[in-house]
């Protein structure tokens, strides 16, 4: 029967409830002989080497062996029935005795010998195996033989230059004896430990039981190593810094080593050796998550096609510069600069020489960084003192970032868009080293930067160019509409169009709420009722993520106070979506320089929604004027409001009536005044002009307020009141303009050859575009010298919380269509 290798580690033997885990997927397993190789249960090694510390300084041990005494029995008992703990525990007790004896020995001589420590740690694996097989048999009730294996009865290792190396066939003689060729079922073997050719008791160092794993994986002709931990695989990234982090479906042998050098949880290379020279597959998973599949790891992974793997990294590295003029074309200098390290068994981590070979820059380890540079002048003291070499720069602080990715091989780009997105997130690189398989490109950084280029990098090769975090400013009936709207829409954008639009603060008078990869736009409004107190700046840092690629903020509020806030935004690279009027009509020197920051940096500025709500008022403007058309008049009826209250008012009943009825239906704003008055009006006709080219001030407007003066100020009931004062003249102008054939209607106006705008209640023919509108819809009339006998006509509803929110989607998605054509 074929073999199957399968090693837990300390995360996943920590106690009772993680045995019985690892039993359940054990026993679960396809039919197939197991090979379980487990480690010393959480924590119990180091407990171990702990009692070789206290003993070597004349400690007491005795606290610790009965602690240590006290969670193996309790894990046990737990367990297993009394029958089958007892000679196990007895076997423990008696393991316990040699240990005492050998600390007592050990603090005689006070200093422990690296046998003595072998010794003792080796203890941990022993009574993991045994517990776990004893708890195998129990629960397998003898319909599967379970074989409880001493590794040190059959591994044979030697020290080497790399590391602890295998004698394989004097390991391989001894596997066949202690494990049979016929043999059928569960093998349960000690990770870690082994023998020497002397017999002696070693170990094979930290990770070791992975080693172990893969060393028994080739010695058992295994088809596959499933390494458990307590991660879901190997990540895209660390999701320590990194929230978008990802396991990795499949890589290769030589992703996992590389990933595995730059600090990535993975298995060590050492470890993997033996899985590579046999072309055994590796997987790494979950013991508490056994139905994921984890990341499997092999010499030709399927999923080839991803650019990058991983994206991680090492912190805490001194970078080091030797350089000098005296250096270029001399042969041996790199030779006599490695050899001085060597020597003093300083591990160089990265290295980079330009190819005038003026300089030669390395990484090492922080710790070293000042031994090195003694070292190094050492080495160097007469072309020191002759200025051949100018000097030894040690640069500490920094950090090593890496992006891994056999997709990257003969592929032009990947290192551009790596350099590339570290300059637009402000990082500095120091150095640079890519080697010629092409598979890693690494930068030393500053090692404050780390965690912002871990996202950026991240968020460049991983998330979609269409990934934008958002935050809304103003959540009312607006907002409200436009997250409802977001919220049933995310899905098919997602799958139809790869949009990853992520609403990831929500922001208004009073409160916030944040979140750290996206809002639940199902729950948001209970989120927001009992979020934080508002903070603005807090708002803007959260919504401007190192690891996504884009950040919007949509103003759905009328607020001066919001609007002033987009020039810092902008300049930020934030992109500005809103529907508030007040930044475009206001002063003219505050609109030019937003249009002009839209202009030159990389954030984008939409605002569609500012006129017309969801009609394509602004943007069928701008196809005008980009294409050259020259624009002659734009009029219009730009408020829904007054277009009711004019379709409606024919005379019949009071102007104040109607006044009163569309505001109980919701058709005014709370005050009507503000509708009457004339301004908002105004406001759409500056934005205009000023989007076709003339320099209006909204001063400038000639404005008729239809509120008399007396009742400009008071309370809102008190107007409605008093409002009847007007019915009379509006009854006489109604009367007026029917005797003529017309209507009355408050329309926009501006003259692009006298350069003038202005706002009115004007009469106008039955036969009018104005005059033959819905109840509240708007209508833009632009007269060009290509439309000028039947000019341009955009109409529609041009009001109201659903289709404002619409025209501002809408403003989104065309944002996420101009970020996708940049980013590509």
């Amino acid at each position: 029967m074929s073999w199957t290798v399968h090693k837990f580690g300390g995360s996943s033997l920590a106690d009772a409830a993680c045995f019985r885990r690892v039993a359940d997927i054990v026993l679960g397993q396809p039919p197939g002989n197991l090979g379980v190789v487990v480690s010393a249960i959480g924590g119990m090694t180091d407990a171990l080497l702990d009692l070789v510390a206290k003993a070597s300084t004349e400690q007491s041990a005795s606290e610790a062996i009965a602690g240590l005494r006290s969670r193996y029995t309790g894990i046990v008992q737990e367990l297993l029935p009394a029958a089958n703990a007892a000679p196990l525990l007895q076997r423990f007790d008696a393991d316990v005795s040699d240990i005492e004896s050998v600390l007592k020995a050990l603090a005689l001589v006070k200093t422990a010998s690296s046998r003595s420590r072998d010794m003792i740690a080796g203890f941990g694996e022993l009574w993991s195996a045994r517990l776990l097989a004893a708890l195998l048999e129990e629960l397998a009730q003898q319909k599967t033989r379970v074989l409880c294996v001493d590794a040190r009865d059959i591994l044979v290792v030697e020290p080497g230059e790399m590391g602890v190396g295998v004698i394989w066939d004097l390991s391989g003689q001894r596997c066949s004896e202690v494990i049979p060729k016929d043999f059928s079922g569960i093998a349960v073997i000690t990770g870690f430990i082994a023998r020497d050719r002397d017999a002696l008791q070693t170990n094979l160092g930290r990770n070791g039981s992975d080693y172990s794993a893969a060393i028994f994986g080739a010695l058992l002709a295994a088809d596959i190593v499933h390494i458990w931990t307590d991660v879901e695989g190997v990540m895209s990234g660390d999701p320590r810094r990194v929230p978008e982090a990802t396991v990795i479906e499949e890589i290769s042998y030589n992703e996992a080593m590389e990933l595995a050098y730059f600090g990535a949880k993975v298995i060590h290379p050492q470890t993997m050796a033996p899985a590579v020279a046999h072309g055994i597959p590796i997987r790494i998973r979950s013991t508490f998550k056994p139905d994921m599949p984890g990341t499997l790891i092999s010499a030709t992974p399927s999923s080839g096609a991803t650019l990058i793997k991983g994206i991680t990294g090492i912190d805490h590295v001194a970078l080091i510069n030797l350089e000098g003029a005296g250096m270029i074309g001399v042969p041996g200098t790199a030779d006599r600069l490695f050899g001085a390290l060597r020597e003093a068994s300083i591990s160089v981590m990265l290295i980079s020489q330009g190819s005038s070979e003026h300089s030669i820059c390395f990484v090492v380890a922080a710790p070293c960084a000042d031994q090195v540079k003694r070292l190094v002048e050492r080495a160097f003291a007469a072309e020191l003192a002759q200025g051949h070499v100018q000097n030894v720069e040690v640069t500490k602080g920094c950090a090593i970032l890496a992006v891994v990715g056999d997709g990257m091989a003969g592929l032009p780009g990947a290192a551009g868009q790596f350099f590339r997105t570290l300059g637009n997130s402000g990082i500095n690189v120091r150095a640079i080293a890519q080697g010629a398989s092409e598979r890693n490109i690494s930068a030393v950084i500053a090692s404050k930067d780390m965690t912002r280029a871990l996202r950026a990098v991240h968020g460049s090769f991983y998330l979609s160019a269409k990934t934008v975090s958002i935050g809304l400013i103003g959540p009312g009936s607006v907002g409200g509409a436009l997250l409802d709207q977001m919220a049933a829409g995310a899905a098919r954008l997602r799958e139809k169009f790869n949009l990853d639009l992520r609403v990831r603060a929500i922001g208004g008078t009073r409160h916030m709420v944040l979140a750290e990869r996206r809002i639940d736009l199902a729950q948001w409004r209970s989120q927001y009722e009992t979020g934080e107190a508002m903070d603005q700046a807090r708002l803007t840092e959260h919504i401007q993520a190192d690891h996504l690629p884009h950040a919007v903020v949509i103003d759905c509020t009328a607020s001066h106070v919001v609007a002033d806030q987009y020039a810092g935004w902008l300049e930020r690279g934030i992109h500005v979506i809103t529907p508030n009027k007040r930044a475009h009509s206001g002063p003219l020197d505050y609109y030019d320089r937003l249009q002009q920051l839209s202009r030159n940096s990389s954030a984008h500025f939409l605002y569609e929604a500012t006129v017309g709500a969801g009609l394509p008022v602004i943007q069928t403007l701008k196809d005008l004027v980009e294409t050259g058309d020259e624009i002659t008049s734009i009029s219009g009826i730009f408020s829904g409001t007054l277009a009711y209250l004019f379709n409606v008012f024919d005379g019949s009943v009071p102007f104040s009536a109607i006044v009163r009825e569309a505001r109980d239906r919701g058709y005014t704003e709370p005050d009507p005044r503000d509708d009457l008055s004339g301004t908002d009006v105004a406001r759409k006709a500056v934005i205009l002009a000023r989007e076709a080219g003339l320099s209006l001030e909204l001063d400038d407007l000639e404005v008729e307020n239809l509120v008399p003066d007396a009742l400009g100020d008071g309370p809102v009931e008190e107007f409605l009141d008093q409002l009847t004062q007007l019915d009379a003249a509006m009854a006489q102008r109604v009367e007026h303009a029917a005797s003529q054939g017309q209507v009355l209607r408050y329309v926009a106006e501006v003259d692009f050859k006298t350069g003038t705008a202005r706002v009115r209640l004007g009469e106008f023919g039955k036969d009018h575009p104005f005059a033959n509108i819905s109840l509240t819809d708007n209508i833009v009339q632009f007269a060009t010298r290509r439309y000028c006998d039947n000019p341009l006509i955009v109409r529609g509803p041009g009001a109201g919380p659903d289709v404002t929110a619409a025209g501002i989607f809408a403003d989104l998605l065309r944002l996420c269509s101009m970020l996708s054509g940049s980013h590509e």
